[in-house]
Order: C-alpha cells, then structure tokens, then sequence
C-alpha cells in the first residue's frame, strides 16, 4: 500500500461578510492587506515631501529675486547721493569763489573826471583796470574804459565791464538819439526813468545801439554836458547798479 501524501494547506484569502447581507448570499468584502496601506502612506508622504520642496524653491527664488531688486534700488539711491554730494560741493566751491571776488573788489577805488567837465565821480571796485581814451583837455568828449584785471580793446564789438562818456552834446539831443533807435522794430532796447545824484535819468537795458551786445546804459545831464554810463554785458549789472548808487557830479 503506497503511503499516504500529507495534505497541504493552502491559505486563503480572508473575507467578512459584507454589512447588510442575508444569510445564504455569497456577498462579501477583501480585506485591505497591510502592504497596500503602506504604499499609500509613501505616496502621501512622498507628495508632501515634492509639495513641500516647490514652496522651498519659490521662497528662495522669491528672497534672491528682492535681494537684487534691493541692491539695484541701493545703487541707484548710493549714486544719486553721490551726484548730489559732488553738486552740492561744486555749489559751494563756485559760491566761496564768488564771495573771494566781491571780497576782493573792496575797498572801492573812486574815479573822478575832468572839473570842467562837472567832476563825475563814483566808486568802482579795486580789481578793475582804468583806461582814460579821451581826457578832454583840449575839449570834446571825455572817454574812459574799465574792466576787472585790464580792459579790453576798445571797438563795438569788444565787452568791457564799464563804458564812461561825457558828451559835449545836451542831453535832448542824446535822448532823441537813443529815440530814434527805440523807434526801430527791432531795437531790443527799453527805457525807464530814475534819479542820479538828484538829478533825472534815463536807464536804457537790451540791445547797445550800433553792436550786438546787450547791456545797460544810464544817461544824465552834467551842466550843458551829457554823461554816459554804460556796461557791455548784463553779467556786471549788480556792479553796474551800485556804481551808478555812488555817482556825484556838479551841476
């Protein structure tokens, strides 16, 4: 007799009754095996982890990105600062400068012309240079020039700080001359009236007749003389305008 084969047991997958069912119905429910959850938990936790990492990587490129923009809103304000510090300098080098040569011109020289010719006098500053063109000493028209260091070549075109004419005219007779340039539509020149040593005055500012500069020119009687003032370049205006303050003449 042949011997006898054990019998294998085999196992078998382990199912429970579905909720709800009668008895006698083959219904039921697989269990979930312990794998399968542990494959669904490294899933979760491997989503998380990606989840997790993008967030990184956007607040790191979100924290490079404002630190760039910082550092080019600093250069730029840090060059800004530096452009209005190296003004702000330049300002006050030009300003220093400025108060050095008003310092210089004191104290006023005092310039006094021909007796005859009423004894204009007025105080100019010391830097400026004096060249008498025409002294009057045998008659005719008295000339004298000035300009800060020395004076410039005498001729229309030329500037010079300060212009001093006596004219052996009246002083309608200048006035209808400086009137009849007005009168021309592109003279440039206007006219208003002022007080010189007590005197009537006629200030004149824009275009000099017969030249391309534009100035100041101040007209006023001296006995049966007319006196000229003028200055070439408005840029010596303020010099101008306190010179012609000082001016005494005998009337």
């Amino acid at each position: 007799m042949p011997p006898v084969q054990p019998v294998q047991s085999f196992s078998q997958p382990e199912y429970s009754p579905v909720s709800g069912a009668t008895p006698g119905q083959a219904m039921v429910q697989l269990k979930t095996l312990p794998s399968q959850k542990n494959d669904t938990a490294g899933l979760i936790k491997t989503i998380a982890i990606i989840v997790v990492s993008l967030i990184a990587v956007t607040f790191v490129g979100l924290f490079v990105w404002m630190f760039m923009q910082y550092n080019e809103v600093k250069t730029d304000v840090d060059g800004q600062i530096a452009v209005a510090v190296a003004a702000a300098k330049d300002e006050q080098a030009n300003k220093d400068e400025a108060e050095f040569l008003e310092r210089e011109k004191y104290p006023y020289k005092t310039f006094s012309g021909p007796a005859d010719y009423g004894q204009l006098t007025f105080e100019y500053p010391k830097t400026w240079s004096v060249y008498v063109a025409a002294d009057a000493s045998t008659g005719g028209d008295f000339s004298a020039y000035f300009n800060p260091i020395q004076v410039n070549t005498v001729s229309a075109g030329t500037i010079n700080a300060l212009r001093v004419t006596i004219r052996d005219k009246s002083f309608d007779e200048v006035v209808a001359e400086y009137q009849r340039y007005m009168d021309r539509e592109d003279s440039g020149l206007t006219v208003e009236s002022i007080t010189v040593n007590g005197t009537a005055a006629n200030r004149y500012s824009g275009n000099i007749p017969n030249t391309e500069l534009n100035g100041l020119i101040v007209i006023f009687k001296i006995r049966d003389k007319t006196a000229v003032l003028q200055t070439d370049s408005v840029l010596f205006k303020d010099d101008f305008d306190k010179l012609v303050e000082t001016v005494t003449f005998n009337a």
